[in-house]
Parts: C-alpha cells; structure tokens; sequence
C-alpha cells in the first residue's frame, strides 16, 4: 500500500473521528472506508437492481451488484498495476452504482424528468448524496447526518462527474442541495478533473459493462457474435453505436475496431450451444478483453506519484472505440428490442405512479423520509425526499410498493 503518499488532508473526515481499534494492527483510514460502503444498506440494495436485464429474470444475468463486485476487482487489479492506491479504486468502484434507482437507466430517465423542479436526477449525484447524507452512520455537532463519513480522497474517488449539471444538460455528480459537503471534498481540486483514482474506477466500469454485457446477452440467447460477420447487420449496430456511445464514428472506423475483437485468438469460431465447452469459451473471451483493454491502460505522470491529481489515466483511441464497439452490440442486441421496450415503458408508468402517489401521502413512506419530508423547506425539498424515497427502492420493492399503494 501507498498510503503515506496521501497527506492529511486527504485522509481528513468531514466529521473527525479517533482511530478504532478493533483489530491489530489498527486499520488504515482508506481501509476503514472500504468497510464501510461494505457494510453499507444501499450496497445490499444493489443485489435486487438492474444492470442490463432484471435480476429476477434468470439465475445467471448480473445485478448491479455483482456488476460492483466486478468492477472493484478490476478496479483494484488496474490499481495497482498503474501504481495508485487499490483500496480507494476498489472503494471507489464497490460504491459507484449505489445511486441507481430501481429498473436501472430507465428509472433513471423518469425521475429526471419527475426532478425538472428540483433539480433533476442523476445516479452518480445520488451516490454522493448516499455516501454522505442517507446512509446514516455519523451526525455533526449540529445533528446532521453526514453519512458515512468517509475521508475526502475516498469520497473524491466515488465522484465520477465532478461538476454541477450543466446547462445544456448531461451527466453530474451533485445537487444543489449538496454542494457543502462537495466543496468541503474538492477543496484543493482543479476544476472538473477527475481524481487519477476515479478515472481507473471509470474505466473498470467501462470494461465490466462492455465485456459483461454482452455475456449476459450471449449466454441468454439475445447475441450471438458471429452475426456481426454479415456487413449489413454491422451497419445497423454502428448506427446504435451513433446514437448511444459516438456520434461521429464513421462505419469504417468501426469495422476497423470490430477487426481487432474479431481477430483475437478467443473470438468464437461457433455459436453459443449452452455446453461446457461454450461456457470456457465465452469465460475465456471475457477475461482475455478485459485483460486487453486494462493494459492499454497507461499513467501519465512522469516522476510525480499516481496520487489524486498528480497524475491521468491515458487509454489509447483504439482501446475506446473497441469498448463502445462491445457497448453498441449489448445496447442493440439486448436494450433495443421490442420485448425490452415494452417492458421499460412500463417501468416508467410504475415509477411515475408510485412519486406521484408518495407526492400526496408522504407518510407512507420509510420513517427516515418521512422526517425528512416533515423537516424540508418548500415543495422543491419535499419533491427531493419523495425521489430520494423512491430511488432507494429495488426493482422488487418498487414493484411491491406500486401494487399495494397504486392498485
């Protein structure tokens, strides 16, 4: 471990705290941090919420959280390879998708809209406002909580868009409402960069959902690779690749990128049969992408320490037009189909009824958002603690919540 590169103030609480002893030796700070988004209920909540397919649609598709637990292995992996601190990537990555509301992306878009008033909505800001307001653990002196309390290098790493929204719109990382304890964390900060340690929890993010994605969808019969063979089906993922990941990336450029995955030695030769030896294979593919996209993977720091600020994560153009090659197929072939968007559609009723009903009878909601609500200032707060409410619930629990308070 590198911790005696980070300084005093990156291992500062918001709220100080004297070291615990509960083990020998006594645990580092960036240890007792991992422990705690471990430990945490959003963590667990995570098992019950959608990655790609829902969770309760077959035994093998990943859940956000077995996605989480893949990303913090090669977040830590990647690491330490490059020479930063693995347990603020791995912490990093374990908490990056707890601001996800049930029913994945989708959910999402609905309680941005349902937020317009408010602020908006945005998993990466939410994560923040988990990490340091609705996951209680520790209180101020004025009574407040401060959620987990975790040190500002750590809590810097779990940032992935360092910045308010914008006004043309796109992805952040806090709301308004939070801005105290996000200027107490990016004290220091260059404006909108990453932490080095976010950037490699970026790209572990960025490899499991590629590379994993598209497992899922082979093994569920919704990809098959060899389909990509035929030029007229290229085009019309390179258009889902447009349209969701690089608008500008011609057709050429990526069959030049495709030719490079194809060309692999684990590339399949043979459609998925479901047989053991069809599980290596796909197992094998897996892990050599993510071996080659990782160590692509380089740090820009010269002589400096690949600490915070100190230094970037360079991954070369090719690498990343490989990645969004993998996230095109997954989106087209699995996101994109009529089945998927009958389903989504209505996932989105689902959320819109259920804040809407929490909008009229905010006592049915959980006790702690029920003090929330009592305690909020005007009907902007109070619509905040109703989306707070409902992106806490899993797939599941929402869809309980909707039939016992809609129907």
């Amino acid at each position: 471990m590198n911790d005696e590169l980070y300084d005093d103030a990156d291992r500062e609480r918001l709220v100080p705290e004297p070291p615990k002893r509960v083990v020998a030796p006594t645990r580092a700070p960036f240890e007792r941090d991992r422990a705690r988004v471990v430990h945490a209920a959003a963590s667990r909540r995570l098992a019950a919420k959608t990655q790609v397919v829902g969770p309760q649609s077959d035994d093998f598709v990943r859940n956000r959280l077995t996605h989480s637990l893949e990303v913090a292995q090669i977040a830590r992996d990647l690491a330490r390879a490059l020479g930063c601190h693995p347990d603020i990537a791995e912490t990093a990555a374990l908490a990056h998708d707890l601001g996800h509301p049930p029913f994945g992306h989708n959910g999402e878009a609905v309680l941005d809209e349902l937020a317009a008033d408010c602020g908006g909505f945005e998993g990466n800001a939410q994560t923040l406002r988990i990490l340091t307001r609705l996951e209680a653990k520790t209180f101020d002196a004025d009574g407040l909580s401060v959620g987990l309390n975790l040190t500002r290098a750590t809590l810097d790493a779990c940032t992935k868009y360092p910045w308010r929204r914008p006004a043309e719109g796109g992805k952040f990382g806090v709301y308004a409402d939070d801005l105290p304890v996000f200027s107490w964390m990016r004290q220091g900060a260059p404006v909108r960069r990453q932490c080095v340690e976010a950037q490699v929890m970026d790209l572990a993010d960025d490899v499991a959902y590629s590379v994993h994605d598209v497992e899922d969808g082979v093994v569920a019969g919704s990809i098959d690779l060899l389909w990509l063979d035929d030029a007229g089906r290229r085009r019309e993922v390179w258009q889902t690749v447009r349209g969701w990941y690089l608008p500008d990336a011609g057709d050429d450029v990526l069959d030049a990128a495709w030719r490079q995955l194809r060309d692999q030695r684990s590339w399949p030769s043979l459609s998925w049969d479901g047989s053991r030896r069809s599980m290596a294979a796909l197992k094998n593919l897996t892990s050599d992408l993510i071996g080659r996209f990782c160590g692509a993977a380089q740090a820009a720091n010269g002589p400096a320490p690949v600490v915070r600020f100190a230094a970037d994560l360079t991954v070369p153009d090719a690498t990343l037009l490989e990645i969004a090659v993998l996230k095109g197929v997954a989106a087209h072939f699995v996101m994109q189909s009529g089945e998927r968007r009958a389903i989504m559609a209505q996932q989105r009723d689902l959320v819109a009824e259920l804040v809407g009903v929490l909008d009229e009878r905010p006592d049915l909601m959980g006790r702690e958002f029920v003090d929330d609500h009592a305690e909020a200032r005007d009907d902007a707060a109070r619509r905040r603690v109703v989306i707070d409410q409902v992106a806490s619930l899993t797939d599941a629990s929402a869809t309980a919540w909707h039939t016992r308070l809609c129907s």
